[in-house]
């Protein structure tokens, strides 16, 4: 039997072809495992060689892009699966659990990281040229998208701007603003242009949302947090929720909980200090939610990750 061609026109050849463009370039400038940063402002590349146990991270506004292996997310119980035709949209700070599942020194999970910066969103969705969204669609904080030949293209050419530094000054703005824009004409794009549209109750929501991850060791005041959000406090928690699938105080225990378990592991710190250091007033107190939500007391917790026993890696 005749083997059957390629069709160049095609649209899932053309995906195919710049998925491994993208694999290549990515494999050539992330020669070592986990995160690479670059010259380019906000883009880490990621080379990943082994599966992991779930590990806590915290995911900051911004675009990743997967061309090899498969990654699980959990954001409270809401499951989201990366692999190599997918692409993460994260819109806001937000804690989620991860694990690779899917990786190896042969075909290693390749990834690429840019951090996105709200101002340049809100200029490319205030141009005219840029059409309207079909319907408003409400989802979390994160979404996970198809990608596209076009926004392969353009992160390709922005990878390929490490080859010539001296371009990155002028073009590297231009070509993210082109990544802006691709990511916009998905469909996952509608929750970037309600956190970046200033007056949308996601917006204002999303500015909580900063200030508690600002100041999640002071005491939590729901009426001070809708103050800086600039709405009711029942409305604030309604939006909250939509867009973390957690509450206020679930989402301060975790950023507490998460920067204790970094205090002990990076600074030394013991379990009293590291509690007094993130707001809590009762240590016992403190022992008991570290236990539950990382499945063992902090120190014998700290002890598993020095042993190399529990997996905390970049997330990527």
């Amino acid at each position: 039997m005749a083997k059957q061609k390629e069709n160049p026109k095609d649209p899932r050849a053309a995906v195919i072809k710049m998925r491994k463009e993208v694999a290549r370039k990515i494999a050539e400038h992330a020669r070592l495992p986990g995160e690479n940063p670059t010259a380019v402002p906000g883009l880490s590349l990621f080379r990943r060689t082994e599966p992991t146990a779930c590990f806590l991270a915290a995911y900051e506004p911004g675009l990743t892009v997967f061309v090899q292996g498969r990654k699980r997310i959990n954001l409270a119980g809401n499951i989201y699966v990366c692999d190599a035709s997918s692409f993460l949209l994260s819109s806001i700070d937000v804690p989620a659990e991860s694990q690779i599942l899917d990786a190896s020194e042969q075909a290693p999970l390749l990834s690429m990281f840019l951090r996105l910066d709200m101002p340049v969103v809100r200029e490319v969705i205030n141009r005219d040229e840029l059409p309207e969204p079909k319907s408003s669609v409400q989802s979390h904080g994160i979404a996970v998208g198809e990608t596209t030949a076009g926004l392969l293209a353009a992160c390709s050419r922005l990878i390929e701007l490490l080859d010539t530094p001296a371009d990155i000054p002028f073009l590297s703005h231009l070509i993210q603003r082109e990544i802006v824009y691709r990511i916009l004409r998905t469909p996952q794009g509608e929750r970037l242009r309600a956190i970046a549209t200033t007056g949308d109750l996601s917006h204002r929501t999303a500015r909580a949302i900063s200030w508690l991850r600002a100041n999640f060791a002071k005491p939590l005041h729901m009426d001070e947090l809708a103050a800086v959000a600039r709405m009711g406090v029942s409305t604030l928690h309604h939006q909250f929720r939509a867009l973390t699938a957690m509450s206020p105080l679930q989402y301060q225990k975790q950023m507490r909980l998460q920067y204790a378990r970094q205090r002990m592991l990076m600074d030394g710190f013991d379990a009293t200090s590291a509690a007094y250091a993130v707001g809590y007033e009762s240590v016992s107190q403190f022992t008991r939610e570290y236990r539950r939500f990382f499945g063992q007391p902090p120190m014998r917790d700290v002890k598993s990750l020095r042993d190399g026993n529990i997996s905390v890696i970049n997330v990527a």
